[in-house]
């Protein structure tokens, strides 16, 4: 399909939006007449009333003009001047795809690559062009693997399907847009009925009878209806637009094997999926890692740290390669699976490329550790901006560990100081179980609502397992504030705190001494003596 039908295709379906909106604005039009020959009085009053509270919705939605703008993109944009080699390379593929190039690169903090258009007149017309790369992407791929996400992406340019986005977005927006103002008004008179039956009780019991059972009825009920045709119509909308999105995706990635190869272009498909759930994980446990005790990672490590990850568990994510990911096509997603993507590719026929002595993506840029630091500086927010910076990466680990071990151990330290008082040390702790306060310590930690039932010796055992690990929280800030424990970094699992030889055996017998039944401290308070 071109881009001139394509365009019409997204105005039709754009169109019959209008469509069914003015169909039901006529029949509330219709309703009216219809009340207005056979009503008399406050009856046709209130179906005029209902009408005009149906209608607002439904034409604020048709008629908010306005073509929404997607939010930008955080990014780094680097000049033809800064990254010669990256933008000789982008120029070669779009004249391999018979395109015309971005006018802008942005760098991202993503694992991924986009490109947008700021095309007119229904995309028909072309307008100004950026192509994103995500540093993290770079990280993890090599040239090939990197040229074969471009050129898929230079693919998407190729058959004009960015330049359809502006009004393809209009139309999800208008449609979704008047299903939320419908279902808005819906809960909101759902919750005046009930704040009115709630003060009805209020002076039914204030009369010493008993409450009603509050119910919101059919409340609601007519802007729920109202939505529904606009509902199954975006249902449609989507299935039809995203139907003709992954058809644009086959054959974006057709081009990139074409252009690239087909082992290139395979490849890159298998290691996208491994590349977004390390990333994610290693922004989660280690990018993250200090942010609630005030530390971010050295500079231009909060993108760059990545790989480490990547170096430490190149085993782990070798078994991921090896298999595509498992997924369930969805009507309205808008990629076919990877695994789908991955077979068409390797279907063809081989072509000879391969992959040997390929440079890593990053060797692209002029110099990548000041990329990552300029990134951060383009797109973190000012308040992370404002956060200190380690000095390296066992540090951060080390100082952000004792925080979380800090945090967990704080309801202990509570409950110690209201049961025995003082200032909720390990100190106080060890006396408060000395004086036979354990069990009253412990019923004051936060418990589930099962746990709060539960007594006698049911209500031990499931505060047992909280009580050990706060306590062994509290010991270990301990540890390290007499110098004789820290974490250390793993990149191949998790901190672990490292204690001197023979010492992690004797905790784990002195902690469960101190949390049984009949507790017993004299274990804890030897470990923690320099002489013991």
């Amino acid at each position: 399909m071109g881009a001139t039908l394509r365009a019409v295709r997204a105005l039709v379906l754009l169109a019959g939006f209008y469509l069914l909106g003015f169909v039901m604005l006529g029949a509330l039009v219709a309703a009216d007449w219809a009340a207005a020959q056979t009503s008399v009085g406050s009856a046709y009053v209130k179906i005029w009333i209902l009408s005009a509270l149906l209608a607002i919705p439904i034409v604020q939605g048709m008629f908010a003009l306005r073509t929404p703008k997607a939010e930008p993109l955080a990014g780094l944009p680097v000049t033809e001047q800064q990254e010669p080699a990256l933008w000789a390379a982008v120029r070669a593929l779009a004249e391999q795809t018979g395109t015309r190039a971005p006018d802008e690169i942005l760098l991202t903090g993503d694992v991924n690559a986009a490109v947008s258009e700021d095309a007119t007149f229904l995309g028909l017309k072309a307008g100004r062009r950026r192509m994103y790369i995500g540093l993290p992407l770079m990280t993890g791929l090599s040239e090939p693997q990197l040229q074969a996400v471009l050129a898929h992406e230079f693919g998407h340019y190729t058959h004009h399907d960015t330049r359809l986005s502006a009004i393809t977005l209009r139309g999800r927006h208008q449609v979704m847009r008047t299903v939320a103002a419908l279902h808005e008004r819906s809960r909101k008179k759902i919750a005046k009925e009930q704040a009115r039956q709630e003060k009805k009780n209020a002076k039914r019991v204030a009369r010493g009878k008993e409450a009603a059972e509050v119910g919101t009825g059919v409340a609601g009920l007519s802007y729920r209806l109202a939505a529904k045709p606009f509902l199954w119509y975006g249902i449609f909308y989507l299935r039809a637009s995203q139907g003709v999105g992954r058809q644009q995706e086959l054959a974006a990635d057709l081009a990139a094997a074409r252009i690239v190869g087909r082992n290139a272009t395979a490849s890159a498909l298998r290691e996208i999926p491994v590349l977004d759930a390390a990333h994610d994980f290693y922004m989660r446990s280690y990018a993250t890692l200090g942010t609630g005790a005030g530390l971010l990672p050295p500079p231009g490590e909060v993108f760059g740290g990545l790989r480490h990850l990547l170096a430490g568990r190149a085993a782990e994510l070798d078994e991921m390669r090896r298999s595509t990911p498992d997924e369930e096509l969805s009507p309205y997603d808008s990629h076919p699976p990877i695994a789908e993507r991955v077979a068409r590719i390797e279907q063809l026929p081989h072509d000879g490329r391969t992959l040997a002595g390929a440079r890593p993506a990053l060797a692209l840029l002029s110099d990548p550790a000041r990329a990552f630091v300029e990134l951060e500086h383009a797109t973190l927010t000012p308040e992370a901006r404002q956060l200190r910076r380690a000095a390296d990466w066992p540090w951060l680990v080390h100082e952000s560990m004792l925080w979380h071990a800090d945090q967990d151990a704080e309801p202990l330290r509570r409950a110690i100081a209201d049961v025995h008082g003082g200032d909720g040390s390990l100190a106080s702790f060890l006396a408060a179980v000395e004086a036979g306060r354990l069990w009253q310590v412990a019923d004051r930690l936060p418990k589930s609502e099962e746990a709060g039932a539960a007594t006698g010796r049911a209500a031990r055992e499931f505060v047992r397992p909280q009580l050990r690990a706060r306590l062994s929280r509290l010991v270990a800030v301990e540890l390290v504030r007499l110098g004789w424990a820290h974490w250390e970094l793993s990149w191949t699992d998790s901190a672990k705190l490292r204690l001197p030889d023979g010492y992690e055996e004797w905790l784990k017998s002195a902690l469960d001494a101190a949390v049984a039944d009949v507790p017993d401290t004299r274990e804890l308070r030897r470990l923690l003596t320099p002489a013991g």
